[in-house]
């Protein structure tokens, strides 16, 4: 029985000896739109490209063909010599191999070849593990692969922006490049839009700045792909959310955080994924007593989404003994002594006090959740958490708040335990960028960062992979974490299961990263031997710049550029001295970040001849090097230069928000108000968080010629405010056309305002531009008016009131409405409720103010407080000091005219009925003794102005009142 047992155990699957499979979605797109037969004939690529075996796939029969390791009759009068480089070569290669249409196999196979190069290469830079063979070896001719390397990456510099210069297997990018840009590839294979989108991305992350030239051609290809997601046969829901996530990548890189938010929120729809960042009462440190509310987000998978997905890349047998959890990159423990490792909550996770979101709000099944034991996310749904932190960085500013709103999201996922590896690793440099700002938590920040920077130097550098360079870098680069044993690592397949949608940042960018997190903590010998290992020089450069050593940072610059003083081409420089200043010829060819150094040394020396220099050695496509001409005329005055330079950098870059903001106001110092318009336009629809630009655009408008304004918008028209619909049609006469365009100047305030709710300038402009109109806003008046009572009251009192402006919001009602009702909503109750509320009580000096509220008081039937106000704006005037003397008889009748003015409010409110407090309707007057009142007022007057003004106008027009007042 024992003996049949084992016979029948031998017969069942080993489930180790299984291959674990990549369930990429580009992959399953392909499959889904390959037919069947086509399918058959390139099983096995399509089956090695989807188990990670790339290397058996660029040793294929048909790659060695295509590389020249192998005769191919189709291919033989291809000569290598014949062409301008290498990827020249291997196109033209592509080409002919692709000519026999009796073989439709061939373009998917090419595709195989040219998928699993980028993956190679993303595996050999970014994630590991290392390569078990030699890339150039496979791909590149025996002679010369260094030089070709060098011209590879010469080639992959872009408007002037170069990539790094030691990126190992360049040849790999190239070749992905060459096959998913043949277009018999694109036309007969569906998958190979989107992989060209992620090697035009790719390359776009490789350069030291974002390439206008590369944005445009990744967001044509990310229209191209959604269109021909309507003829997927499959599940489109499952693969448009993975596509949705690698677009809001490709936005966070790009800067537009809007759009970013946009596809993470449709993502989440599409997988019904739900998660809330609220408030759980819970200690933080060690030493608390008291739960206090802790920012936390709550998360949870829908339970439908592909299963497959939690799971992939681990092999069958560690998904089922539950084993794949263990494949994770070290955690760093904080080991603080106040703060706790993880919030520890409450026993009642029901008690929530948020101002994130309410308790009320949140779906029933994260209100059951336990805090402290979440369940585990599904990848897609970590990457959401995580791509939405990114975005949270990016839109708004490095702050305490900002920090302390991002960091449970990457906590959620790391607490949670990712089912990725690679996931997992993008939570950790999440959390250590966050947690470097903080001092408790800047050490392990740093370690964790130092142990990412080791496991991928680890994982990307090989005795079989890696050439004598990264070798080099290895063993001098010093790592305090040893390398992971294979059974504690993840295989290839996990790795790149999700990483176009995570970005993760290649092995010298998180060395840059690490380097600068040493210069914000001084420790600037570290940072400067990272740099200088990598040979960045340009950040090497910045560094000591920012360390105030300006002159070290010149020489270090210089160094790439020129050669020595007393040297030139051919002249050795081994030993050349410290205090060498650089200052001989240029270096021909220049090195490939040319035009972003010389930018540096103008940046040092505010040399405009640095940076007229990188905008010709880059051929006149460096954006950067105008806008930084631009800023210089501009800090200096010469706005007519600072306005050439920002349009010649608008022309290689029209997606430059602050190009075109600069350029504007450039414009509106020069008076050219509808170009200014214009530029302000570009911008706005750019960044419509701008709250600046929107005022200023509201300002070029107001100053434009109607019969000359010419806005570029959006299709026909922009629509500038939220509230409306359209903007006017086009009107007829010059005054409907400048009625217009205050009513867009309005609009495009009104959103600045919003924007920038504190700003009392702009609430200035709105009041004004409000009140320019015909007829005036009066509802926008009032508005802006109590807003910049509420911000600049406190401090100014009643300047804050444009009392010309409010006079006519006044006198409008009065003049629309016979009698007042306060029981009648509109805006006469409006007003009357913000004169009371908000005027009268910072009312100290202004007498024009008092009138107004007792002309507003007799229209509301309360003559006893018009009485009290005129009273108080006799006051204000009389109150005045110097009026007795005799040195301005403006300001004696302006007194008379007060006193006369208060002796007619006594005449005609007086006798009055009153209609106000205990005794209204009871037939009394508003003041029975209001001639002795008046005489009192006139004589007091006439005493304190006798000794100076006796014998005047004003004096005999006093004495006529006075008069009059006796009959």
């Amino acid at each position: 029985m024992g003996r049949l047992t084992r016979s029948l155990i031998s017969l069942l699957p080993t489930t180790k000896a299984l291959k674990p499979k990549m369930a990429d979605a580009l992959l399953q797109y392909l499959r889904a739109s390959l037919p069947q037969e086509v399918a058959t004939l390139a099983e096995s690529h399509l089956n090695n490209l989807e188990q990670g075996q790339f290397e058996s796939i660029l040793r294929s029969t048909e790659a060695r063909a295509l590389f020249g390791h192998k005769e191919d009759p189709s291919l033989e009068s291809s000569k290598l010599e014949d062409f301008p480089s290498w990827s020249d070569w291997i196109f033209h290669r592509l080409g002919v191999y692709c000519g026999d249409r009796s073989k439709p196999e061939k373009q998917v196979i090419l595709f195989c070849i040219g998928y699993a190069a980028l993956l190679t290469f993303v595996q050999s830079n970014v994630t590991g593990p290392p390569l078990e063979f030699q890339p150039s070896s496979l791909i590149l001719p025996e002679d010369g692969q260094k030089e070709i390397q060098q011209r590879l990456l010469t080639g992959l510099s872009v408007d002037g922006i170069a990539a790094y210069k030691l990126t190992p297997h360049i040849e790999l990018l190239s070749l992905a490049d060459a096959v998913m840009t043949r277009p018999a590839v694109l036309k007969n294979v569906k998958a190979a839009r989107w992989a060209k989108l992620r090697v035009s991305f790719l390359h776009q992350r490789l350069l030291s700045e974002v390439s206008p030239t590369l944005q445009d051609v990744i967001y044509d290809d990310l229209e191209l792909i959604q269109d021909d997601f309507t003829s997927y046969p499959g599940d489109c829901a499952a693969l448009e959310a993975e596509f949705v996530l690698e677009r809001a990548t490709i936005h966070i890189h790009h800067g537009l955080d809007k759009f970013a938010r946009s596809d993470l929120e449709q993502a989440k729809k599409d997988r019904r994924f739900e998660f809330a960042l609220t408030g759980l009462l819970g200690k933080r440190t060690k030493y608390q007593e008291k739960d206090i509310s802790q920012l936390v987000v709550l998360a949870k998978s829908h339970e439908d989404n592909d299963s497959a997905t939690a799971n992939v890349g681990d092999s069958a047998a560690d998904a089922a003994n539950g084993e794949g959890s263990k494949k994770k990159p070290e955690n760093i423990d904080l080991n603080d002594d106040t703060l706790l490792e993880a919030i520890s909550f409450s026993e009642k996770p029901a008690d929530i006090a948020t101002e994130i979101q309410d308790s009320d709000s949140l779906p029933p099944s994260l209100k059951a959740i336990d805090p402290s034991t979440q369940p585990q996310l599904q990848p897609l749904d970590s990457t959401i958490l995580l791509l939405l932190a990114s975005s949270i960085t990016n839109t708004s500013p490095a702050n305490g708040l900002t920090r302390e709103e991002t960091l449970p999201y990457a906590t959620r996922v790391l607490e949670g335990g990712s089912s990725n590896w690679q996931v997992y690793t993008q939570a950790l440099l999440v959390r250590s960028r966050i947690e470097g700002y903080r001092s408790r938590t800047i050490e392990r920040g740093l370690l964790q960062l130092q142990a990412l920077v080791d496991q991928v130097i680890a994982d990307t550098t090989g005795a079989g992979s890696s050439g004598k360079e990264d070798a080099d870098a290895a063993t001098q680069t010093t790592t305090f974490l040893p390398k992971a044993k294979e059974s504690e690592s993840a295989p290839v397949t996990e790795r790149l299961r999700y990483i176009f949608q995570l970005a993760t940042p290649t092995r010298w960018e998180l060395e840059a990263e690490l380097a600068s997190r040493w210069v914000q903590l001084g420790g600037l010998r570290s940072a400067l031997e990272i740099y200088e290992r990598l040979e960045m020089w340009a950040e090497a450069a910045l560094c000591w710049a920012a360390t105030e050593r300006e002159e070290k940072a010149k020489r270090i610059v210089r160094r790439q550029l020129f050669h020595a003083t007393n040297g030139g081409p051919g002249v050795p420089e081994d030993n050349i001295s410290e205090d060498e200043e650089w200052t001989g010829p240029a270096r021909d060819p220049a090195p490939l970040d040319a035009p972003r150094l010389y930018c540096i040394l103008g940046d040092i020396d505010h040399s405009v001849e640095m940076y007229e220099r990188a905008w010709e050695v880059s051929n006149q496509r460096y954006a950067r090097a105008q806008r930084s001409i631009g800023r210089h005329f501009f800090s200096a005055g010469d706005m007519v230069r600072a306005a050439e330079a920002y349009s010649k950098s608008l022309k290689v870059n029209q997606l430059n928000q602050q190009s075109w903001f600069a350029l504007g106001c450039a414009l509106l110092e020069l008076a050219q108000f509808e170009k200014a318009a214009e530029a302000f336009s570009r911008c706005v629809q750019l960044d419509e968080t701008d709250a600046e630009a929107w005022s200023n655009l509201a300002a070029a408008l107001l100053r434009t010629d109607p019969d000359n304004i010419d806005i570029k918008r959006e299709g026909e028209k922009v629509k500038l405010d939220d509230e409306d619909d359209s903007v006017p049609n086009e009107a007829s006469t010059s005054h409907d056309r400048q009625q217009n365009i205050r009513q867009e100047a309005l609009s495009a305030l009104k959103r600045a305002a919003r924007l920038k709710h504190d700003s009392h300038r702009i609430w200035t402009n709105v009041l004004i531009a409000a009140a320019s109109l015909s007829p005036p806003d009066y509802t926008t008046i009032l508005a802006a008016q109590k807003r910049i009572i509420d911000i600049r009251g406190p401090v100014e009192g009643e300047k804050s009131i444009d009392v010309e402006i409010v006079s006519g919001l006044v006198n409008h009602i009065i003049a629309t409405n016979d009698t007042y009702d306060p029981e009648q909503p509109g805006i006469a109750r409006m007003v009357v409720k913000f004169i009371d509320q908000s005027v009268v009580p910072l009312i100290t000096a202004s007498a024009e103010l008092w009138r107004l509220v007792a002309k507003l008081a007799l229209w509301r039937n309360k003559p006893s407080t018009a009485l009290d106000a005129e009273e108080k704006a006799w006051r204000a005037v009389t109150s005045q000091a110097g009026w007795e003397t005799g040195e301005s008889e403006a300001r004696w009748n302006e007194v008379v005219e007060a006193t006369v003015r208060l002796c007619e409010a006594y005449e005609s409110f007086g006798p009055k009925e009153r209609t106000e407090g205990m005794a209204a309707g009871a037939g009394e007057p508003v003041m029975k003794d209001w001639k002795f009142k008046a005489r009192s007022a006139v004589r007091g007057i006439m005493g304190r102005g006798k000794e100076n003004w006796e014998g005047t106008e004003g004096w005999d027009r006093l004495k006529d009142v006075v008069d009059g007042l006796r009959g």
